[in-house]
């Protein structure tokens, strides 16, 4: 069953596709791969060159033919019919463009996982680049979005239920919040991917390349314009890469949550945002009328997605003995491409999204006051004490609610209550806009920390 629902799930993030996602899915295709390959080949030769390891000549010539045109798909996969191993198969290709004889100096002590994880590497530092830009393109969206709402007054539910008075600047500034950390995490994981690569022989002890090996890792790492590497093996550990992807979950569900509070706030019912798809739009083939959501129940899909893809990269971190054969590369794949869907349906919906303050302001008044029970209920409690307030505010709520009156109106018809309550009371009392808390200041000094980090 599990299975099934996987295979589903791939499916559908290979399926949707787009040029929208261009950026990424090159990242990862044939013929970037391939030029990752060479890149990598060529790095390590000219390391090894500097070291007095292989001949200066053999390092040039190797990086002059690191093009991904030496290394034509047709002839790769006519080579790997007969050798089916898919570095060899690539190597030798390139093989035959190199001249002098420097194809003897190719790949030179390393083995095809240090390769390919390495490739995996790059690839993902490279995706880990456009999904950061991508959520600093969706804080600014945010930014706006709160700020333009710090004072539209609506209603706090909690448990689907009218709740308390709060704004939708405060609503949004938690997403913006939390977008804020979603990059930081992204940027803590590009930190570990810096350090990754790797080129530490078949069973990670740099056999292979001799007494000079970590100094050579060193400067193949510093030659892709990456950190120190990590001194200890991790071809059978592949826990960055596990915490690339579930990285990419945690953010997932983040774009889950607006999604289904956009879906929900979209609802006939409530009305109070709406996903501007332009006038022509269409709804349903058979239902003219319909307005349907459709960015947000994206971003609801990818984040039940993603965390699936997560798991099989989790799943590659028990190995056995040194290492087994790596089974997530094409995962990585995909749950990059999902992840940048994920951020363009993101960046589109805010972009499209419309905000009905009127009628965010009419639904606040919409349980006839009822919204406001706690505030009488403090001010009462300071006269009769808070448990007593509380029953008699209690009872009087349900009276109101039994009877379909407005609060006001159901204290007023109590003997005890009212004797407690001015008319100027209660009309000060049941008005939502002065009773937010310190939303305002919230939503100020969130506002104020978001701008600062992106300054930092």
């Amino acid at each position: 069953m599990m299975k099934n629902l996987l295979s589903v799930l791939l499916i559908f993030s290979m399926s949707v596709v787009t040029d929208e996602t261009k950026d990424i899915a090159y990242i990862y295709s044939y013929d970037n791969t391939n030029q990752i390959v060479m890149n990598i080949e060529a790095a390590l030769a000219r390391a090894q060159a500097s070291q007095g390891i292989i001949p200066e000549w053999a390092a040039e010539e190797i990086t002059k033919k690191a093009e991904v045109r030496y290394m034509p798909k047709t002839e790769v996969d006519a080579e790997n019919e007969f050798v089916r191993h898919r570095l060899v198969s690539r190597l030798n290709v390139w093989k035959r463009s190199l001249d002098n004889g420097a194809e003897e100096y190719l790949h030179y002590g390393a083995t095809t996982v240090d390769i390919f994880d390495t490739v995996l590497v790059l690839q993902i530092k490279a995706s880990l680049g456009i999904l950061i830009d991508d959520l600093i393109e969706i804080e600014n969206l945010l930014l706006k979005l709160t700020k333009d709402n710090i004072e539209t007054y609506m209603a706090g539910r909690t448990i689907g239920q009218h709740a308390l008075p709060i704004t939708f600047g405060k609503k949004t500034s938690t997403w913006l919040a939390e977008n804020r950390r979603n990059i930081e995490r992204l940027k803590a994981v590009e930190e570990k991917i810096n350090r990754s690569v790797i080129l530490k022989g078949a069973v990670g002890t740099y056999l292979g390349l001799g007494p000079k090996g970590i100094e050579t890792e060193l400067l193949m790492s510093q030659e892709l314009g990456l950190g120190t590497p990590y001194i200890a093996d991790w071809h059978g550990v592949r826990d960055v890469f596990a915490e690339y992807a579930l990285t990419l979950a945690l953010i997932s569900k983040s774009f889950g949550r607006i999604g289904d509070e956009l879906t929900l706030l979209q609802m006939t019912e409530i009305g109070e945002t709406l996903e501007n798809l332009g006038f022509k739009a269409i709804g349903s083939s058979t239902m003219p009328h319909k307005k349907n959501p459709r960015g947000p129940g994206n971003l609801v899909n990818f984040s039940r997605i993603i965390p699936r893809q997560s798991e099989i990269i989790l799943d590659d971190m028990v190995n056995s003995f040194e290492r087994d054969q790596p089974r997530s590369d094409e995962t990585l794949k995909d749950i990059s491409i999902t992840a940048e869907l994920m951020t363009n349906t993101a960046i589109r919906l805010l972009n499209e999204l419309e905000v009905n303050k009127d009628v965010m302001r009419k639904n606040l008044n919409i349980t006839n006051g009822l919204i406001l029970s706690q505030r009488v209920t403090y001010f009462l409690a300071d006269i009769i004490g808070k448990d007593t307030a509380e029953s008699m505010i209690h009872d009087i709520a349900m009276k109101a609610i039994t009877e379909n009156i407005s609060l006001s109106d159901a204290i007023k018809n109590d003997k005890i209550a009212s004797q407690y309550f001015t008319d100027q009371d209660l009309k000060n009392l049941l008005d939502p806009e002065t009773y937010i808390g310190l939303a305002i200041e919230q939503v100020e000094i969130i506002i104020n920390q978001i701008e600062s980090n992106r300054l930092d």
